[in-house]
């Protein structure tokens, strides 16, 4: 992998009342939080096609999809000499 190419993230934002939090998976947010308090089951979830544009929306909280934006680095990479 040269070191100007970035790796696209997911990251899944869970919004209940006024709390943010963020996860790196779908199934990671059900290891936090029951499917009572999100209203919706991991399955339900999985099959919802959840997009940046489709966010998951109920009365008892908002799951949205998104990338993680991340610099580009060659942090621990050596370079070639020449």
């Amino acid at each position: 992998m040269k070191t100007s190419e970035k790796k696209e993230r997911t990251v899944i934002h869970l919004q209940i009342g006024e709390v943010h939090e963020y996860f790196g998976s779908i199934a990671n947010i059900f290891e936090f939080h029951s499917t009572e308090e999100l209203g919706i089951t991991y399955g339900s979830l999985r099959n919802y096609s959840l997009s940046p544009n489709n966010p998951y929306i109920n009365s008892r909280c908002t799951i949205r999809k998104g990338v993680l934006h991340q610099k580009a680095g060659g942090r621990g990479i050596k370079k070639e000499n020449k």
